[in-house]
């Protein structure tokens, strides 16, 4: 048991390597968009990149992911948003057990204010125990305008 833990945390690290090799590729004026399964739990205590509408107590890959978003000024938009409880959630148990909110939508902090809702899609028949995640955002771009050239005269007496 305690050597699948061993080689899980190597797994979880590869993956936050990856995250990392990717954001390398890209300018910092992109607008950066990271979602998934991470199998985390980030509870339902409200700190700055986590909202109140996360479902249960912290786990340990929970605490990682609220690590990275911390220190890489992201946040996770499907906390944020009060829905109906059958939008919370985004896997349930083999049996319908337990249900609980793995699946996330990182975005910049930056953008935070662009997302208008964000929440899972029970309804969808993808034939898995995860619910797909869905998110809305409003990004303003702002046009950007050559500058005019003024021509130049020569002079001549």
């Amino acid at each position: 048991m305690h050597q699948h833990l061993i080689g899980e945390d190597v797994e979880v690290g590869k993956f936050y390597e990856e995250i990392e090799k990717a954001k390398g590729y890209l300018k910092s004026q992109d607008i950066i968009i990271v979602m998934g399964d991470f199998n985390a739990k980030v509870g339902d205590e409200r700190i700055k990149v986590v909202g109140p509408s996360g479902i249960g107590t912290v786990n340990e890959r929970g605490s990682r992911l609220i690590e990275w978003c911390q220190i890489n000024a992201f946040t996770m938009t499907n906390t944020w948003y009060q829905n109906h409880s059958r939008r919370q959630w985004t896997w349930k148990s083999p049996g319908d057990r337990s249900r609980n909110k793995i699946d996330y939508i990182l975005i910049q902090k930056r953008f935070r204010n662009a997302v208008k809702t964000s929440k899972s899609l029970p309804g969808a028949d993808c034939d898995s125990d995860q619910i797909p995640v869905m998110c809305k955002f409003l990004i303003k771009l702002k046009k950007l305008r050559k500058a005019k050239a003024n021509p130049k005269f020569q002079w001549t007496c």
